[in-house]
């Protein structure tokens, strides 16, 4: 069981890509130093770090199917995985799906997801329709959608023996994840909301508020801190802050 035996600490990145957090290269040392920080969240919890690569990336331009989305090809992955496993880490598989649909996204991804050590992320924040374009407006999904992702993930688990796979979804603001009722609990699968909140640490805590308040009581609290974009507004919040938080972010990530 993943919860309540670990406190997971993730980094997030994508390679060459430095601005989409520090797993962008030199991972043997960016693991090392996720190591030592996954300890300052303890806390009475074993520290499991993960690594968040970001295996399909949103873009702005269309693409030679029209998805505005890349795909991170399979040598990357073992990269990664090979890293991951040195070190003992998760890895989380993140999808930014563009105009994609999800499902078919994830499903593409399933020799990894096979895997007993490889978890899935899924930010919808770029989950755009057939007209749009990502980054020019916020994408969305449903909890019917996110359900059926967690539903796809239990089969995978029952029919390969795997263990416990962690499942994210990302969300930054209430209107990017619309009927989150309709996600239900899964055989085999833990899910986790990472609240992405941006900014001064009063703002992150009042969408932190926001985004847990009706959490369903199957999902679990992940909490997001950026690097860059936080820091314009005042110094990194402390691993004393965020463990704080009520409730208690199970999951925390930087980017």
């Amino acid at each position: 069981m993943i919860f309540p035996k670990y406190q997971l600490v993730a980094y997030v990145g994508l390679p060459g890509s430095p601005a989409l957090g520090p797993l962008d290269k030199d991972l043997d040392a960016k693991a090392a130093k996720l190591d030592t920080l996954s300890r300052a969240y303890a806390a009475g919890r074993t520290p499991l770090p993960v690594m968040e690569l970001i295996a399909v990336v949103a873009r702005g331009s269309r693409g030679k199917d029209g998805m505005y989305r890349g795909q991170l090809d399979d040598a990357k992955i073992e990269q990664y995985l090979t890293v991951a496993r040195k070190h003992k880490m998760l890895l989380l598989l993140d999808i930014q799906p563009g105009r994609a649909k999800i499902l078919p996204e994830v499903k593409r991804l399933e020799r990894w997801l096979k895997e007993p050590d490889i978890g899935l992320a899924f930010d919808p924040e770029w989950a755009v329709g057939p007209t749009q374009v990502p980054g020019r407006v916020f994408g969305h999904t449903t909890g019917a959608e996110l359900d059926s992702i967690a539903a796809y993930l239990s089969g995978l688990v029952q029919a390969n023996g795997l263990p416990e796979k962690v499942f994210v979804f990302h969300q930054l603001s209430p209107r990017i994840v619309t009927g989150e009722k309709a996600l239900k609990p899964h055989p085999g699968v833990v899910t986790i909301k990472s609240v992405d909140g941006i900014g001064a640490r009063t703002d992150k805590l009042k969408t932190w508020t926001k985004l847990t308040t009706s959490l369903p009581p199957s999902v679990h609290a992940g909490f997001k801190l950026f690097y860059t974009e936080d820091t314009r507004h005042g110094p990194l919040m402390t691993p004393a802050q965020v463990l704080a938080l009520k409730p208690r972010p199970e999951l925390v990530i930087y980017e």
